[in-house]
């Protein structure tokens, strides 16, 4: 009997097997599918939303190969080894938080790190060493007043935004494929001579808003890539003629738009070429674009990948912004004589203070405008005037007719 049953179970025992590895597969899907509660995922809940949840810690129940954490606008004061076998993330959003220092053992695989808006106070050596994927670096609206780069560290890096901290002198050691640098809203006050050297791919450099009175003789000359400076909003020592004279033949000979030339002299200088008859102006951001990612959008279909990857819920960038109101001629001398003149104004968010440049202040007055307008409004005042004349000749070659 015994050897009856064991062959009556012999043909279906690979279809045990089967269903216990189908039964397995459910169930360990399900379990690597598991969204925090206070959270929203999208994207297989890979794309993970828990921005402005008031937190105070890491949520629990985050699967292991999540690419995408927003944590932005919580609570959190520190994640040091916290993350560190999330070895599948991409993107880290922990902007406007209470992180009073980088946080530790961050997953080397990230491309973009985001933490603007809190305590920080220093970036040590060891913080980026191993962060050889990093693309985007926001360190924006903290304390920072120290930053300590290891050469040849960083390779894949090109935006820094260190915009609105405490530095006094500009970062020496930056790593060398930066194509963009935010240094605006700070207390800077030199540049040492050489530390920008090693910059050749440095496309937007933003120094404006800061104290600098002077800058070294060929401290931009190395950046050979450069197409956007900002200078603008800096008290120059415009009595010091000899410093000042040669930052201004640099300015003006330059390839680069300089916008904010030194001392009032004009509003933009080098190839200037944001202004172009018939053109649109436009404005150009401090940093790249916010991150992104409300998995809630990303669920409904309401953004792309592409713009996914880009776009925070919590964190807006700050730019710099070329305002030139309803005017109609611009970069140009108007009738009167009187020079078109623009404002340049640096517009950060959530709370942070705003400071207008005093660069120029825009009066082009559409002149042509004004004169089409008044032909037209004459042309309307003719039309009556000439239907009356002829009306009036009519009726009284009708009255004259009859009379005859």
């Amino acid at each position: 009997m015994d050897r009856i049953r064991a062959l009556i179970m012999i043909p279906h025992a690979p279809l045990a097997c089967l269903f216990l590895l189908l039964l397995l597969g459910v169930l360990g899907e399900l379990v690597l599918s598991i969204c925090p509660a206070v959270c929203s995922c999208s994207r297989g809940h890979r794309v993970v939303d828990c921005s402005s949840r008031h937190l105070s810690q890491l949520p629990p129940g985050l699967q292991h190969n999540i690419r995408f954490l927003n944590l932005s606008h919580n609570s959190l004061c520190g994640l040091d080894d916290q993350l560190s076998h999330y070895a599948h993330l991409r993107t880290l959003d922990l902007s406007y938080n209470l992180l009073g220092r980088f946080p530790s053992g961050l997953p080397r695989a990230l491309w973009d790190i985001r933490a603007a808006g809190n305590q920080l106070r220093a970036l040590d050596k060891n913080d980026t060493a191993y962060h050889w994927n990093l693309r985007v670096l926001d360190l924006s609206a903290n304390e920072l007043e120290r930053v300590v780069f290891i050469n040849n560290t960083l390779p894949s890096l090109h935006a820094l935004n260190l915009s609105h901290n405490r530095f006094w002198t500009v970062p020496t050691n930056m790593p060398h494929n930066l194509e963009m640098v935010d240094l605006a809203h700070n207390y800077l006050v030199q540049i040492l001579l050489g530390s920008l050297d090693r910059l050749p791919r440095l496309r937007r450099f933003y120094l404006h808003a800061n104290r600098f009175s002077w800058v070294p003789e060929g401290v931009f000359d190395r950046l050979e890539g450069l197409e956007f400076l900002t200078l603008g909003d800096n008290p120059w020592a415009c009595e010091e003629e000899e410093n000042i004279t040669r930052l201004l033949l640099w300015a003006k000979q330059t390839h680069a738009a300089v916008l904010g030339c030194p001392c009032y002299t004009r509003p933009t200088c080098g190839q200037a070429h944001l202004a172009t008859p018939g053109g649109e102006w436009h404005f150009t951001s401090h940093t790249e674009p916010p991150l992104g990612a409300d998995a809630r959008e990303l669920g409904r279909g309401g953004l792309t990948p592409d713009r996914a990857a880009v776009v925070t819920s919590g964190y807006l960038a700050k730019s710099a912004l070329l305002e030139p109101g309803t005017h109609g001629d611009r970069g140009s001398a108007n009738s009167s004589g009187d020079q078109t003149l623009f404002v340049f104004i640096s517009t950060p968010l959530h709370g942070l203070s705003t400071r207008t440049s005093t660069t120029g202040q825009p009066h082009s007055a559409a002149k042509k405008k004004n004169t089409g307008s008044t032909q037209s409004r004459s042309h309307g005042v003719h039309t009556p005037i000439l239907y009356s004349v002829v009306t009036w000749n009519l009726l009284v070659t009708v009255t004259a007719f009859k009379a005859f």
